[in-house]
This record gives C-alpha cells, sequence and structure tokens, in this order.
C-alpha cells in the first residue's frame, strides 16, 4: 500500500479545509461561507457513533445544525460517506442518493457528489488511473439529463491531448453551472496528480483565469479540488508550512485530525474510548466510541 489509510482519511479532511482558508486568504473580497469543518462534522459524528451507516441518525443530526444546505454544501457533508463506504462501490452508490433524495436535491448536485464520491472510494482502494477514471466515474452516475458527464469527457480528452488553461477556457467558457465548476476541479486534480501543493495553488489562480460568476464559487472549487488531491496524495504531502500557518491562525489541524482519525477507527471496527469532538460540538457530554473485537473489519 503506497499510504496508510489513516493518512488519506487525514489528507482528506486536512485538504478540504487548507483548500478553503487559502482560496479565502487569497481572495478575500470574494469569500464566500462554506465552512469544510462545520459541514462534515455532524456526517462523522453519525458514522462514528453508530459504527455503520444509519440514515435517520445522519439526516436528524444534519437537521439539528442546519436549516438549509447550499449545493457546494451538500457535496461536502457527503465526503465521511464516501470515506466511509469506499470499498464497496454499490453500497456508496446506494447510501449517496439515499442522502441525496431525502434533501430533494436537484440532478447536478446528485451527479457531482456522486463523481466526488467515485473519486475518493478509487484513490482509498488505489484503483485510480487518470486514463480510465473519467470513463468510469460516468458509468457510475450513470443516464442523467445534467451536462457533468458531457464536461467530464472534454476534460478527459484536454488531458489526453496535454491542453492548458487557454483552451479550457474555451470548451467550457460558455456555461455557468455546477458541472461545470465540478469539471474544473477535476481537471486542476489530474492534470498535476502527484502534487498536492501544485493542484490547489492552479484551483486558487482560479478567480484570476475565469472572470464569469458561476453557481459553485471559485472557492468551492478550491475546497474541492484540495480534497481530491488530499485523499490521493494522503497528509504526508501537504506543506508543512501550510499545516503550521493555518493551526496558528486557526487551532483548526488538532480538531481535524482527530476527526479524520475517529472515522478511520470506526471504519475498521477498532474500539477507542478516547475520541472526543467537543472542539467542533456544542454538547460537552458526547464522547463517540465504536464497539467491536479489535483488529476486525465490521460488515455493513
Amino acid at each position: 500500500m503506497r499510504y496508510l489509510l489513516g493518512s488519506r482519511f487525514r489528507g482528506a479532511f486536512l485538504g478540504g479545509l487548507l483548500g478553503e482558508t487559502l482560496a479565502q486568504s487569497s481572495q478575500p473580497q470574494y469569500s464566500v461561507e462554506t465552512n469544510f469543518a462545520q459541514s462534515i462534522f455532524p456526517g462523522v459524528t453519525s458514522l462514528v457513533k453508530s459504527g455503520k451507516f444509519d440514515i435517520d441518525d445522519w439526516l436528524g443530526i444534519y437537521q439539528q445544525k442546519f436549516t438549509d444546505l447550499e449545493p457546494a454544501k451538500i457535496i461536502v457533508a457527503t465526503i465521511p460517506l464516501s470515506l466511509f463506504c469506499h470499498e464497496n462501490p454499490v453500497k456508496l452508490h446506494q447510501n449517496l442518493l439515499q442522502i441525496l433524495k431525502n434533501w430533494d436535491t436537484n440532478p447536478e448536485v446528485r451527479d457531482s457528489t456522486l463523481a466526488i464520491g467515485y473519486a475518493i472510494a478509487q484513490s482509498l482502494t488505489e484503483k485510480l488511473h487518470p486514463q480510465t477514471l473519467i470513463p468510469q466515474i460516468i458509468a457510475f452516475i450513470g443516464d442523467t439529463p445534467t451536462a457533468l458527464p458531457q464536461n467530464l469527457l472534454k476534460i478527459n480528452n484536454l488531458l489526453e491531448q496535454r491542453s492548458g488553461l487557454e483552451r479550457l477556457q474555451t470548451e467550457l467558457s460558455s456555461q455557468e453551472n455546477l458541472s461545470d465548476g465540478i469539471a474544473l476541479a477535476f481537471y486542476y486534480f489530474l492534470s498535476t496528480l502527484e502534487d498536492f501543493r501544485l493542484t490547489v495553488l492552479r484551483s486558487i489562480r482560479h478567480r484570476e483565469i475565469w472572470k464569469q460568476h458561476s453557481v459553485i464559487h471559485s472557492q468551492q472549487i478550491s475546497t474541492i479540488t484540495a480534497v481530491l488531491s488530499g485523499v490521493y496524495n494522503s497528509s504526508v504531502s501537504i506543506p508543512v508550512h501550510w499545516r503550521v500557518s493555518l493551526d496558528r491562525k486557526f487551532s483548526q489541524i488538532s480538531p481535524m485530525l482527530e476527526l479524520a482519525d475517529a472515522l478511520a477507527t470506526a471504519w475498521s471496527g477498532v474500539y477507542e474510548p478516547g475520541l472526543n469532538f467537543q472542539e467542533f460540538s456544542q454538547e460537552e457530554s458526547f464522547t463517540p466510541c465504536v464497539y467491536a473485537a479489535p483488529r476486525v473489519i465490521k460488515a455493513r
């Protein structure tokens, strides 16, 4: 195994937090409220507390925290489930659709969530190959009226031809929708697949390159791009000075690592009584535990 699974879980959470924070810092005049940490926390809480995916518990926790979820927040909120169900594509597909159905989301959110979830699963199982990922994602999405499969195919062709951003602008500049934003995130991710730092920096420059307004904000594109790259390259590839700078400003590195470790522990079925999310939870007495025999992966 190239990277430990726990390190990839950490890479997803730290990556998303860094992508969001760096984009906010570089373009404060365009800052929007996404709050990556708060968006993923309810899902992690439910999965760790239950030791499995429980739709009623999941929705109940989210309803307590949020009254309304925007498209980008919905996508981010499903990331813990994609990590948790990564080894079973069929169950991953079913569980993601179950959540989206209850949230009554539009088809673009559905397709975007499935695309990101599948890419996360492929990274965690070390089956991600840039030449085949996009065709596999399109098959995973299935029949759909949205433009995401066509946009992803455009991205795939541009990557095969090693085209730059000027060509990419020509291909996607005529539309302003969620599918464009997700396709761009995959372009930034796959075009510099092995380099987390470069991938994130290119996505942060998105606002300078793409002048038109879009449904999914450039800051949110950076967040999703960083999650994809963080899962693939793991936390060890995240620059130390970025982590130190983030921790000095917001003191969120340790809580985010704890969230990632708790989710990885719950997935593996290991009993761990010391997990505590009080940094993100208002319920100070809540201490999630997973009950199972040590070193046994639980059937879900």
